[in-house]
């Protein structure tokens, strides 16, 4: 599992992320406390054809900058996508690369009245690109249990988290990052008002996005018993950080003091499954795996995990039947914590519930 643990990630998450895109073009200036002007009185247009039927013209008191002019990279936009390296991102450009991005487009709204605004940026993936990037967004660098972590954002069929002065979306191709500011607010008028907009502003988005391609098979494979809100990662290839695995989505769960991790990884034919227990048996000082001396699933494998030399050990426990690949691993970031450990037992019972 790709999980880099760190001392107080969260705010790194959400403020002031090397991820994060930057201001793009020359934003409005801060309007004065006094000013009365109404900025929405003449809201702007998005004039990119291709994206504008997904941005609302005014949601709540904000509109669409008046003086703003959108930035659209890509397929059938005015910049190469690889300008997002140069004039979109503050790092993070080989993390959209990786992940296929092929278009982005990028437009600012203002308050009415105020120094409020909100950055968009909206990009398109290839294939489960959007699902992937959402995900790593909320789990790469954080304990999805952590209080300062995103929380969920209803949006119909669309995922959606909602973090202080930061909301994320993603539905079918597209993955949706907005960013407020408002330099005249402090701490906690920031985050009252930045919820208010950013839910209401995605919300507006994210319903007139396309609905296909679907969240990925495996994702919907997770169990939702127990599972943390927001807790998914998925990966396009090398689930469990292991050469080979393919794709696979891994959740998060608690229970009481426990924590452990299901990875799931349903394949398309038999032997694409046998691959992937193959690829774990590869390891080295992996295992078979019996149940009082039974067989669970067609086949199992107990082997023990290590992202990187100072990151902690990790126990897994998967198991396949037929066309379905399900384990039970132990929680990195409660790896210290004995009364959060799941026993060898635990995990082969769960497992095996797992694959009924």
């Amino acid at each position: 599992m790709n999980v880099r643990i760190r001392t107080f990630v969260a705010v790194a998450l959400f403020v002031g992320c090397k991820d994060e895109p930057r201001s793009q073009g020359t934003p409005p200036p801060p309007a004065s406390s006094s000013a009365t002007t109404a900025q929405c009185a003449s809201p702007g247009h998005v004039g990119d054809a291709v994206s504008a039927p997904f941005f609302p013209t005014k949601v709540s008191d904000y509109c669409l900058d008046p003086h703003g002019d959108e930035k659209t990279y890509g397929d059938q936009a005015k910049l190469k996508i690889d300008e997002l390296c140069t004039t979109a991102l503050d790092g993070g450009c080989e993390e959209y690369k990786k992940f296929g991005v092929t278009r982005s487009v990028i437009v600012h709204y203002v308050a009415n009245a105020g120094a409020g605004t909100v950055e968009v940026f909206l990009s398109q993936f290839a294939k489960d690109g959007a699902y992937a990037i959402f995900t790593t967004r909320l789990t790469g660098e954080i304990d999805p249990a952590d209080e300062h972590a995103a929380r969920p954002l209803a949006i119909g069929d669309a995922q959606g988290a909602l973090g202080t002065g930061k909301a994320y979306a993603q539905r079918g191709p597209y993955f949706l990052e907005l960013t407020y500011t408002n330099d005249q607010e402090t701490p906690d008028q920031m985050k009252k008002s930045s919820d208010a907009i950013l839910a209401s502003l995605a919300k507006s988005i994210a319903e007139k996005l396309p609905t296909s391609p679907d969240v990925p098979a495996s994702a919907k494979a997770l169990p939702s018993a127990d599972r943390i809100a927001n807790g998914v990662a998925y990966f396009q290839s090398d689930v469990l950080g292991v050469a080979g695995a393919g794709a696979g989505a891994v959740g998060y769960f608690r229970a009481g003091d426990k924590r452990w991790r299901v990875v799931a990884a349903p394949r398309d034919t038999e032997d694409q499954a046998k691959d992937l227990i193959h690829a774990l048996r590869a390891k080295p000082g992996a295992m078979p795996v019996t149940s009082n001396g039974a067989k669970l699933g067609d086949e199992a494998v107990l082997v023990v995990l290590q992202a990187a030399p100072e990151r902690a050990k990790i126990e897994w426990v998967v198991a396949r039947r037929a066309t379905s690949v399900f384990g039970v691993g132990d929680e990195e970031f409660s790896a210290d914590d004995a009364k959060a450990h799941v026993t060898k037992d635990e995990k082969i019972e769960k497992v095996r519930a797992l694959l009924k």
